[in-house]
């Protein structure tokens, strides 16, 4: 789980000083969270030190993850204030970021954003900086997927561009430093930096990097690496630029809309943020950020039966206002809405887990379970169960190998040919040997026996195990498969032995053949 560290003074004066270190204790297991530690607690501070209180925040609440968040939660929670009403505002001219084609080859995707009026302090920013940091450590998978970038707008000119250049033509100075570097020296620079080390290998062996310039061809980051020293933010910003590149738009979106929802605000409008267009290389133009609530369709049925508790539509509206979701009575059913800052939410049962958090867990009542159920196996891992026994007891041995593999084990070295119908295939894979789901058993057999050459001959084994095919008939686009393989290898061709195998197992099915 995530940890952030919070000033304590300033929470408790948030909370207008309604609690002590137990009570809040106490308030954090209801939220569903977990105060950790108070460092006043530890003994006398040092001149000039102020008590933090190091928190456990779920690791799906990146919502919580900056002092923003978690004190706006908390004062939603205890009724104190009412959920935000985030707002994209309309700019007479919006600035655009344009997108080179070249981009396709390292990271394709970017996004902005605008803050108006934003009024810093010391604290402000340093949440704003420990914001950035939690995000790059989780869900952008420490940089690879979303990098982040902000910037002092008024220190730039737009339109802005997103491009693709060779390393040794991108010269300028990164964040924080006073010498001119081009992107090969870059790299060098921060092969002993602590902090930035950990995230060169993402562009290093590319042939082209990523960059974002303004109007006047200064550049202003190099993601997923680092910002220049010329748009840095200091507490004299008024203007912030938000730009965000990464390959994947699901996180990016997620990314964007809590960076702006947690610090909108502090702009002169509260909860305000200003658009930015984005134009790709083939000419389609989206606008971001996209603040609308989500719909969710439920009832208190449902969300009574999963919690185990009776209340009103009107009281579930009311219990789930707690957790900032904005709910309504619609006929027999409840629509909740959920605000951009609510990611986690998929679901009905999230929304349950929610009702239940602003119920309290320690109020639902107790109660005996009065159903008797028997358990019993699925029909078809019975079925498999019984061919593997079959199986073993014929003299061969079980093996059991990996469900992903490489796309030439599956096609190329099986000499079959992909028609692009048939393979789940990863979007990132980690790993060349990892890259689609199997759908063929053998390949994986053929690595056993390659692995075992020393033991004694014949070999003789079997797997029975999923495999997994493309089904667009589907919701989810693929469906699984229960097969079974066998592999025989000798050094004399014994097609009977592979028959006689074959010939048990069905006998042992009943089936005729």
């Amino acid at each position: 789980m995530p940890k952030i560290n919070i000033d304590k003074k300033d929470l408790f004066d948030y909370l207008d000083n309604q609690f002590d270190t137990e009570a809040f204790r106490e308030l954090c297991f209801e939220f569903g969270i977990e105060l950790e530690e108070d460092s006043s607690e530890k003994g006398e501070l040092a001149p000039g030190e102020r008590a933090e209180l190091k928190i456990d925040i779920p690791a799906n609440r990146y919502d919580l993850l900056c002092f923003e968040g978690l004190s706006r939660a908390l004062g939603v929670f205890l009724r104190r204030e009412d959920t935000p009403n985030y707002r994209v505002v309309p700019a007479k001219n919006p600035y655009r970021i344009t997108v080179a084609k070249e981009c396709a080859q390292v990271r394709p995707l970017v996004v902005g954003a605008v803050l108006r009026n934003v009024k810093l302090n010391a604290d402000r920013y340093k949440s704003f900086i420990d914001l950035q940091d939690k995000l790059h450590a989780n869900l952008c998978s420490q940089r690879e997927l979303v990098s982040i970038g902000t910037h002092d707008l008024d220190t730039v000119q737009g339109p802005f561009t997103y491009e693709a250049r060779r390393p040794e033509d991108i010269k300028f100075v990164p964040l924080n430093q006073t010498e001119l570097m081009d992107g090969r020296r870059v790299i060098e620079f921060y092969e002993s930096d602590q902090a930035i080390k950990h995230f060169l290998h993402i562009i290093r062996e590319s042939p082209v990097y990523p960059v974002v310039y303004d109007a006047k061809g200064r550049v202003m980051s190099l993601p997923p690496l680092i910002n220049s020293e010329h748009s840095k933010i200091t507490l004299d910003t008024r203007n912030i630029f938000i730009e965000i590149t990464a390959t994947d738009l699901t996180k990016v979106n997620m990314v964007l809309n809590i960076m702006v929802t947690m610090f909108s605000g502090y702009c002169a409008e509260p909860f305000t943020v200003e658009p930015v267009e984005v134009v790709y290389p083939d000419g389609k133009t989206i606008v971001y950020p996209d603040l609308e609530q989500r719909e969710v369709l439920t009832s208190s049925a449902y969300l009574n039966g999963i919690v185990g508790i009776k209340k009103t539509d009107a009281e579930i509206v009311e219990l789930l206002r707690k957790m900032s979701l904005d709910a309504v009575v619609d006929g027999s059913s409840i629509r909740v809405k959920l605000p951009a800052t609510r990611p986690d939410i998929l679901q009905e049962c999230d929304i349950a887990e929610d009702l239940a958090i602003a119920y309290g867990y320690n109020r639902i009542p107790r109660v005996q379970n009065n159903e008797a159920t028997v358990g019993a196996p699925l029909p078809l891992n019975k079925l498999a169960d019984i061919v593997r026994r079959e199986m073993a007891l014929a003299g061969w041995t079980e093996a059991l190998t990996l469900s992903l593999c490489a796309h030439d084990e599956n096609f190329a070295f099986m000499r079959r040919v992909d028609a692009g119908d048939e393979a789940v295939v990863l979007d990132n894979p980690a790993t060349a040997e990892n890259q689609i789901c199997r759908t063929l058993m053998l390949p994986g057999l053929l690595k056993t026996v390659r692995e075992n050459r020393e033991q004694p001959i014949p070999i003789k084994v079997f797997e029975v195990s999923d495999v997994v095919f493309k089904n667009p008939a589907l919701e989810r686009g693929a469906q699984n498969e229960r097969h079974a393989c066998a592999l025989y290898a000798s050094d004399e061709a014994r097609f009977e032995v592979i028959q006689g195998l074959l010939d048990t197992v069905m006998e042992s099915l009943n089936v005729s053949h």
